[in-house]
């Protein structure tokens, strides 16, 4: 088949939030000065994230879903168009010359949804093919990129993905807290303290330039017997997500030969590899899977940057961090995409810098 190419990016960011701020003017009165809950706050590897719906100044704690859904429509939709239109200017393109849009999405929901209404706004031809995925979750971003990389090897027509979640509107916290800290309340407030919101474009092409990263083979891995370790239920008071502590574990578990055949297919082997983009679910995750797959504290330091700068965005989180990695490659070579999500599920994709 044809190649495709991921040509440029673009991104859209709400207002930054210091993660100390938040805590100090906002999760600590929910968890009354509990000193867990602190440490577990302060930990994880954030400095700044970015909020749609910033609790210092807006508590949604007790708003209904429809009243979140609601304002996912009106925050999404600027935060999507500037994204795509950021990543469009980048390769010179205009929306009209697109064949295809994926869209993904695991915090908000409505019809027509954003592939729709992004494509009405940014004047799409009306033969556009359009995909919208929901809720995969963190790993969301490399289906996506298959669909569209597929897309684009048939039909020799460029694409577009965006991934955009707005996780500030799912703030739930625990209340009243329970004493001493139960395993459910300290999970929640993990959850409080990592997830962000950012919308993250790409256009994948057919055209070979300086600096494009080809898509050379998309593999998954699920392992079904762990699908109770990883949740995101909808509630009456917005989407809440349940994550065990045995994920890293498992990850850990599966990672390597995963990867190692995805590789072998190709000729390759971990050390032929140019670099790394490792969705940073926590820190622990990052730990263990680099550990497992013998990344250096170089090649692990994108994820980090990322995470330390805008928190886990869910699925917008691995374009953010390719485009780093892209930004920051000195030669040409193979690089592994790799994100997690509910399943349990492991996503990889094999690309290759030009």
């Amino acid at each position: 088949m044809a190649a495709a190419l991921i040509g440029s990016f673009g991104r859209a960011l709400p207002t930054a939030m210091p993660q100390a701020e938040l805590w100090d003017g906002y999760f600590d009165r929910y968890y009354g000065g509990n000193r867990v809950a602190a440490r577990l706050f302060r930990t994880v590897g954030v400095q700044t994230r970015h909020g749609a719906v910033n609790p210092l100044f807006e508590d949604i704690s007790k708003w209904g879903t429809a009243a979140r859904m609601q304002r996912f429509e009106i925050e999404a939709l600027p935060l999507g168009k500037e994204a795509l239109s950021a990543a469009l200017n980048a390769h010179g393109l205009a929306a009209e010359d697109l064949g295809m849009l994926v869209v993904a999405s695991c915090t908000g929901y409505g019809t027509p949804g954003l592939n729709v209404t992004l494509a009405r706004d940014l004047a799409m031809s009306a033969e556009l093919r359009s995909l919208m995925i929901g809720h995969m979750g963190c790993y969301a971003a490399i289906p996506a990129l298959g669909a569209a990389a597929d897309y684009v090897s048939v039909h020799q027509r460029p694409a577009a993905m965006l991934c955009l979640e707005l996780t500030s509107l799912h703030v739930q916290p625990s209340q009243p807290v329970p004493r001493p800290l139960t395993a459910d309340a300290a999970q929640q407030m993990v959850v409080h303290a990592l997830f962000s919101d950012a919308a993250a474009a790409a256009v994948i092409t057919p055209d070979r330039a300086a600096g494009a990263l080809e898509v050379v083979e998309i593999a998954a891995l699920t392992d079904t017997s762990t699908a109770d370790m990883m949740s995101w239920d909808v509630t009456d008071l917005g989407f809440r997500m349940g994550l065990s502590r045995e994920v890293p574990r498992v990850l850990g578990r599966h990672v390597r030969p995963a990867t190692e055949q995805l590789l072998a297919r190709h000729g390759l082997k971990l050390e032929d590899l140019r670099g790394w983009a490792i969705h940073p679910g926590g820190p622990e995750i990052l730990e263990t899977v680099g550990a497992a797959l013998e990344v250096t504290p170089a090649q692990l330091q994108p994820s980090r940057d990322i995470l330390r700068d805008y928190g886990n965005c869910s699925s917008a989180t691995l374009p953010l961090i390719l485009e780093h990695v892209r930004n920051g490659m000195t030669e040409p070579g193979p690089l592994v995409a790799l994100a997690f999500g509910p399943g349990l599920t492991l996503y990889a994709a094999l690309l290759r810098a030009h």
